[in-house]
């Protein structure tokens, strides 16, 4: 079982820390690292990086011009798949997330063949620690609100840049196409396993767990801005569109199934 982390950088020069990066690619088999367009000096980072660390180690991807995230997150899953991981991931680039959260999250998918998905969640408990800003927290307990029922699912943190996935035939369907939003593309993604379109099996929910991290901490630098923000909260109700039509075209499919095998 191999597996392959992805992390989309776009202008990383201020707080790109090699030191994670080398950290990183000692936990798991391979590390996708995806140049979003960026306009400073990240890419010669990323090729010095990967030219100080034993060949085939980290794989650099380049965009063309600056695509968002989502999409530098789908073009580096695809090129992970199609390298042979069986379970691929993203990972943000600032590290909030530490890494020995990250083998923590690993040890779960790989312990359990049953589950498709592991996610973290930043969930403040006693003996954790957790330091994120409180408007943030507030913000994104409306949004995981939005989320669950744009989903049909309960999930308590969707955001988080912490993601692992078993490679299979949902997954590989889920990644083959752009995803409509910059920012709400992490909700697409479990829309399209839990709804994919007709003829591709669904994941099911009790398939993918949330798992509550021990450590996380707001870093300066983000991307994620008010409006942006606001943009994605939006784009829920898209996601709650589409999840929608292909249950009803599911649901119509095995009605004709039905009626066809009486």
């Amino acid at each position: 079982m191999t597996s392959t982390i992805v992390v989309p950088c776009f202008d990383e020069a201020p707080r790109f820390d090699a030191g994670s990066f080398a950290q990183l690619a000692d936990v798991v088999d391979g590390v996708v690292l995806v140049d979003d367009g960026s306009t400073d000096s990240t890419p010669a980072l990323l090729d010095s990086l990967a030219a100080s660390l034993p060949a085939g180690t980290i794989e650099v991807i380049r965009l063309d011009h600056n695509r968002g995230k989502a999409e530098a997150v789908r073009a580096g899953m695809q090129a992970a798949v199609a390298g042979g991981a069986s379970i691929v991931g993203y990972f943000d680039a600032d590290f909030a997330t530490p890494v020995t959260e990250l083998e923590r999250l690993l040890a779960v998918i790989t312990k359990d063949p049953q589950l498709d998905a592991v996610l973290a969640s930043r969930v403040a408990l006693m003996g954790h620690s957790i330091e994120r800003k409180a408007m943030r927290h507030y913000l994104g307990r409306l949004y995981a609100t939005a989320a669950s029922l744009a989903l049909g699912v309960v999930v308590y943190d969707t955001q988080c840049g912490a993601k692992l996935f078993r490679v299979n035939d949902a997954l590989r369907a889920a990644i083959a196409d752009p995803f409509p939003d910059r920012w709400a593309f992490d909700v697409e993604l479990l829309a399209r396993l839990l709804h994919p379109a007709p003829g591709v099996s669904p994941i099911d929910a009790d398939r993918i767990v949330e798992v509550p991290l021990n450590a996380w901490r707001d870093v300066g630098g983000s991307k994620l801005h008010m409006l942006p923000a606001a943009r994605s909260l939006i784009a829920l109700a898209g996601v709650r569109r589409r999840v929608t039509a292909r249950e009803k075209v599911r649901r119509a499919a095995s009605a004709g199934a039905a009626v066809a095998g009486r």
